[in-house]
């Protein structure tokens, strides 16, 4: 297996550790040990307090697929994988493609949802999103014109990681409508659902919604508990979680159980939670805009729809890679470029779910100050 460099880990591996400022993020400000324990009802703490560190149940602890459960509408604990949210990914990808299928992702993209099937020799067709005067854009009609007759998944990402678009409703039923017309598996990257502005514009869960739909979901972005490494794969059809067990006996085996009682914790206090996540993602949001509508000879600001990510534009002097690395010399601040989502036209991502980010946006602004 020949796989190409996953461009955005690389990318934080070099700098988010040794950057004071990370602008571009797409989790929200992590929780405390202490903070999660003290959500913790007294039969979850006492799981916690009398834990045993040995092997735990590969498909993951029943407790914390039950708990899962609760986020969708006809999902049942039994058809719900627990494993690291790239992990998942992985399995997925290798058990349901074979080299020579051909599949549909939203692009730009995470760079795991279409990379794996490359190297395994799909062919992948990209469902660009567009930016336009208000935001950003994606045409169904080309969803449509890309099935071939060998296309054998949809990739979906909502809310969308970078630009934070959110299909709407009627959207999602004709790519629903789409799938189960061709007979095609819908595979949605959930990782930021939950995090809407508004819930009136939440979109259903793909395995909810439609028979051959695979969630993706995990505690990372949402839940701000990403070293948790706690992720699941949800669908209706039982025989793909025997087949993704199969191959998770050459992975992980299973999860650990330090994880899973903290992933338990948190998902029963999935309210608690979000609603802090939120209060952050909205103040930052009102920041980030003033930011922007202040710098607009600078950049073009693409307000996000639902999630905890932005993917604005720079339109100053010179490309966004010498932006990104003179703000990451001179000031210390760490900026995404849009290259490392092979994305053209000069986007940068930035993430709206940590408390520091005014700080961050005062470097850059700084630094536009001294490189006029």
């Amino acid at each position: 297996m020949t796989i190409q460099p996953f461009k955005l880990e690389r990318y934080f591996a070099k700098y988010e550790f040794h950057a004071q400022y990370l602008l571009s993020p797409s989790d929200c400000e992590s929780l405390l040990l202490e903070e999660l324990l003290q959500m913790a009802n007294p039969e979850s703490l006492a799981m916690w307090n009398s834990l045993s560190l040995g092997y735990t149940e590969s498909p993951g602890h029943p407790k914390l697929r039950a708990e899962a459960a609760q986020l969708y509408k006809v999902i049942r604990p039994d058809n719900i994988l627990i494993a690291a949210p790239e992990e998942a990914i992985f399995i997925a990808m290798q058990t349901m493609l074979e080299a020579g299928d051909h599949l549909i992702a939203v692009s730009p993209a995470y760079q795991s949802l279409y990379e794996i099937a490359q190297s395994m020799g799909c062919h992948v067709t990209p469902w660009k999103l567009e930016p336009s005067a208000g935001g950003w854009r994606l045409d169904i009609n080309r969803l449509a014109e890309a099935i071939t007759p060998k296309t054998r998944m949809v990739v979906l990402n909502f809310p969308h990681n970078p630009t934070g678009y959110l299909l709407s409703r009627s959207e999602f039923e004709a790519v629903i409508g789409l799938a189960r017309q061709f007979n095609l598996y819908v595979f949605s990257d959930e990782m930021y659902r939950l995090l809407e502005y508004d819930p009136v514009f939440r979109l259903p869960a793909v395995c909810d919604a439609y028979e051959k739909g695979i969630s993706l979901s995990g505690l990372s972005k949402s839940f701000a508990l990403p070293g948790l490494r706690m992720g699941w794969l949800a669908t209706q059809e039982r025989g793909l979680i025997d087949r993704w067990l199969a191959f998770k006996d050459y992975t992980t085996i299973c999860s650990s159980a330090p994880s899973e009682i903290l992933g338990i914790i948190a998902l029963q206090s999935t309210e608690q939670i979000l609603g802090r996540n939120l209060s952050i993602i909205r103040g930052n949001l009102e920041k980030a805009q003033a930011f922007f509508a202040e710098t607009q000879d600078r950049f073009q600001w693409l307000p996000p729809m639902a999630g905890s990510v932005a993917f604005p534009r720079w339109i100053g002097n010179g490309s966004v890679e010498d932006f990104c690395q003179g703000v990451l010399d001179q000031q210390n601040v760490m900026i995404v470029p849009g290259n490392i989502f092979d994305y053209r036209g000069n986007h940068f991502r930035i993430g709206l779910g940590r408390k520091n980010l005014p700080q961050a946006l005062e470097r850059v602004g700084a630094y536009l100050r001294e490189n006029r």
